[in-house]
C-alpha cells in the first residue's frame, strides 16, 4: 500500500486572468537510498574528489542521491490528474526486494557531463522493475514521456566539461526495498515524496 502525501499549493493561471507561475514542477519515479547506503555513496563521491583533484564539478548533496526509474516530465503546474495516474500505475506493480551493486563510475555526455555511479553488471530485478512500472504507466495513459532504454545510475556530480573515464570504485550494495514518486520544484528545496511502494511481491518473469 502506498503512503500518499498532500500536494503543495501552486500558483496557476485561471480563466479570470490570474498570474501564471514560472515554477517548473518535476515528477518522476525513483529509488531512494536508506541512510546507510546514502553514507556509502557519499564516501565514494568523496573518494572520487580526492582521486581527481583537477575535476571541476558541481557535486550533488547526499540528500538528493537517487536512481530515476521513470521521468514523467516538467510541468508548469502539478495537475492532480497526472499524480493520480502515476499512483494508479504504481499500485499495479508487484515486485520482490533485491540488492543492487554499484561498483563503477563514469560520465554521460552532456553540456555539464554527469558523473555517475552504476553497476558493471546488469541488475536483472532492477531492469524488471523498470519494465513492469513502465508497462503500468502506459496502461494508465502516462506513457508519453517514457524512455525506451534504461541505464540505472546515481548521479554524484555535474562536471564543467570534463568526462570521467570508466573507473572501478569501492562496491556499494544497495538493498532496494521500495520505489517512490517524487515531486520537485526545480531550483527549490528538497524532494517531496508523494508516495512509497514497498517491494513485497513476487518477481514476475516477462
Amino acid at each position: 500500500m502506498a503512503i500518499r502525501q498532500t500536494l503543495p499549493e501552486t500558483h496557476q493561471s485561471d480563466l479570470l486572468g490570474g498570474i501564471a507561475s514560472t515554477e517548473v514542477h518535476r515528477l518522476f519515479f525513483a529509488l531512494m537510498p536508506d541512510d546507510a547506503t546514502r553514507e556509502r555513496l557519499a564516501a565514494v563521491a568523496h573518494g572520487l574528489k580526492a582521486a581527481r583533484p583537477g575535476l571541476r564539478a558541481r557535486w550533488i548533496h547526499p540528500d538528493r542521491y537517487h536512481a530515476t526509474l521513470h521521468f514523467l516530465g516538467d510541468h508548469a503546474a502539478l495537475r492532480p490528474s497526472l499524480v493520480d495516474g502515476a499512483v494508479a500505475a504504481a499500485e499495479q506493480v508487484s515486485a520482490a526486494a533485491f540488492d543492487w551493486t554499484l561498483d563503477s563510475a563514469s560520465s554521460f555526455r552532456g553540456r555539464e557531463p554527469p558523473c555517475v555511479l552504476h553497476g558493471a553488471e546488469a541488475c536483472a530485478p532492477l531492469q524488471q522493475l523498470w519494465q513492469t512500472l513502465g508497462k503500468a504507466l502506459v496502461l494508465a495513459g502516462q506513457g508519453a514521456r517514457l524512455e525506451r532504454s534504461f541505464t540505472p545510475h546515481v548521479t554524484l556530480a555535474y562536471s564543467h566539461g570534463v568526462m570521467l573515464p570508466e573507473l572501478a570504485v569501492e562496491s556499494v550494495t544497495w538493498p532496494v526495498a521500495e520505489f517512490v514518486l517524487i515531486h520537485h520544484v526545480v531550483g527549490q528545496g528538497a524532494y517531496q515524496i508523494l508516495g512509497r511502494w514497498p517491494l513485497i511481491g513476487e518477481a514476475v518473469v516477462t
